[in-house]
């Protein structure tokens, strides 16, 4: 009897002991995790780290000199100036490559519409002219990459037209294989009085490309051909949104189930269904993104999804705001969570950094960008930040871990 009570006690220190070890184990793993800045983020860059970010300018009327790049760090959320990245006329929007080696701007010089590639340098923070090539249209606005990082995609507004160019594999632009001239007009005598291309992008499954036209009051669609990098129109060749909306910018669900349009002219939100399997939209949803009762001017411009998929936000300038909403994953439907200052004028653009903890909106007329964090529970923004002297900022773009 003594003996099995003491191989009774033996095992039951054995099984503590295995347990202990299984919690230290654990406790070990997640702090390991929250060291890396890992548990909780869906595979999202660490915080902690400094980005390199590109920020785009207009040129024209005054004394910015092109491209400059700045550094942020991802745990304070401040830019620090590295200096001009590449001295370009009117890059008003700038993309990287996926391989972080190259990076692409749309020169949107009235005169001299250009679209030009670049080399990175990380370590210097500077930009070496690869080439240059006509962009096909007037006045490039947007510019951005299909899903294998073989072709560039640009929209040009003045002229209503779209054109793709395959990408080198030294990084520069080859000759186009693509492109469209849009036909038509909207309500808006003064600002739709043609077609005006505004944002152009691949579908998540890169089978499709959708193009917003301000002018015609749709949203585009293509076949695209990723061997060939060539257009096909599909069929339907469009959906519509409401008459003189004068849809912008675009963006995707992180499902791909959904896309959301933000309008200039109206400033409304347009929520699609989208099937993948036609490339067809159709429309649910339109909410404003302006508080009830405003009265005055108001354009608005950006459009961009969270990288956690919950919250979408939009740029309004005149009220000068970013409205947030709330998403709702299953049916798509958006939620508005309210409209928060940027602390300037005219926020053409803002970007949401690689960690997803901050909003950095590019103020054009104040000659600032303004940083906010996200809550990631609530959405709401908070004010970090601002830098001041940035010349006409358009545009802000990161390539991470430098």
């Amino acid at each position: 009897m003594r003996y099995l009570h003491y191989a009774a006690r033996n095992d039951n220190i054995v099984r503590m002991m295995k347990t202990t070890r299984r919690l230290f184990a654990f406790v070990a793993f997640t702090t390991s995790l929250a060291v890396l800045g890992l548990a909780g983020a869906a595979g999202r860059p660490a915080a902690g780290h400094s980005y390199l970010a590109f920020v785009g300018t207009y040129t024209n009327r005054t004394d910015s000199k092109g491209i400059y790049a700045y550094e942020f760090d991802a745990e304070t959320g401040k830019l620090s100036l590295k200096g001009v990245a590449a001295e370009t006329p009117d890059p008003s929007f700038v993309v990287i490559h996926p391989n972080g080696k190259y990076a692409y701007a749309a020169n949107e010089a009235d005169k001299q519409s250009m679209v030009t590639a670049f080399a990175i340098d990380a370590k210097s923070a500077k930009l070496t002219q690869l080439n240059q090539l006509p962009a096909l249209g007037a006045s490039p606005c947007y510019l951005s990459l299909d899903k294998t990082g073989k072709y560039l995609f640009v929209a040009n507004y003045s002229s209503g037209s779209i054109a793709v160019f395959p990408i080198l594999t030294d990084g520069r632009l080859g000759e186009h294989t693509a492109m469209f001239r849009h036909k038509g007009s909207g309500p808006n005598k003064k600002r739709q009085e043609g077609p005006h291309a505004h944002w152009i992008e691949a579908s998540p499954d890169n089978k499709l490309v959708l193009v917003a036209d301000l002018g015609l009051d749709e949203i585009l669609s293509y076949r695209f051909d990723a061997t060939k990098g060539t257009l096909t129109p599909n069929d339907p060749a469009f959906a519509k949104v409401a008459p003189g909306a004068g849809p912008r910018h675009g963006v995707f669900s992180l499902d791909g189930k959904f896309f959301y349009v933000v309008s200039e002219l109206n400033a409304t939100v347009t929520a699609f269904a989208y099937d993948a399997g036609k490339g067809t939209l159709k429309d649910f949803q339109v909410v404003s993104t302006l508080p009830k009762g405003f009265q005055g001017r108001n354009d608005d411009a950006e459009i961009a999804m969270h990288p956690g998929g919950k919250w979408l936000f939009a740029s309004n300038r005149g009220h000068d705001t970013i409205a947030v909403f709330a998403v709702d994953p299953s049916s798509g439907m958006l939620r508005p969570v309210g409209e928060f200052p940027t602390g300037g004028k005219e926020p053409r653009h803002f970007a949401i950094d690689p960690t997803g903890r901050f909003l950095l909106a590019e103020n054009q007329l104040s000659n600032s960008i303004v940083v906010f964090r996200i809550d990631p529970a609530t959405g709401t923004l908070t004010r970090v930040s601002k830098t001041d002297g940035v010349p006409s900022p358009v545009c802000l773009t990161f390539l991470p871990n430098i």
